[in-house]
């Protein structure tokens, strides 16, 4: 993958998990979360993302989802240094997700424990911009 390929702003289309059987699960942040990734030139790396406005709230959940840091690529993987997030345990560590670039269509995934049993967390991303131009 080639890293200028990525460089611009994406919204969140879909974010979900599927388990070891392939069976699609709600991600985290309910059945229509928001989101925003923003990749620089310069190789910084800004993602927010939350439940939707409207979605009922849910106990002991998070509503919203977000940091700063840098960015590389790797073959098909890209790596999110991260910098700056309210999730303390996650300032200083390193995220990173298999990438597929179809067009204006990216998705980013990988394995992470949920309720004790590794399942895959899929995000679905649409560009929006590239290069500091905007789409309409």
């Amino acid at each position: 993958m080639n890293p200028a390929d990525l460089i611009g702003v994406w919204t969140l289309d879909s974010f979900h998990d599927i388990d070891a059987t392939g069976t699609r699960a709600e991600g985290p942040l309910g059945a229509a979360p928001r989101g925003t990734l923003i990749y620089t030139a310069d190789g910084r790396v800004s993602v927010h993302m939350m439940r939707a406005p409207d979605a009922d709230p849910v106990p002991g959940s998070n509503d919203y989802m977000g940091y700063t840091g840098t960015w590389r690529v790797t073959g098909s993987r890209v790596t999110h240094a991260i910098e700056i997030t309210p999730r303390r345990p996650w300032v200083g560590t390193e995220q990173t997700r298999g990438a597929r670039l179809d067009g204006d269509r990216l998705t980013l995934d990988g394995s992470v424990p949920v309720n004790g049993r590794e399942q895959r967390r899929v995000l679905e991303w649409r560009r929006t911009s590239a290069h500091g131009t905007t789409s309409h």
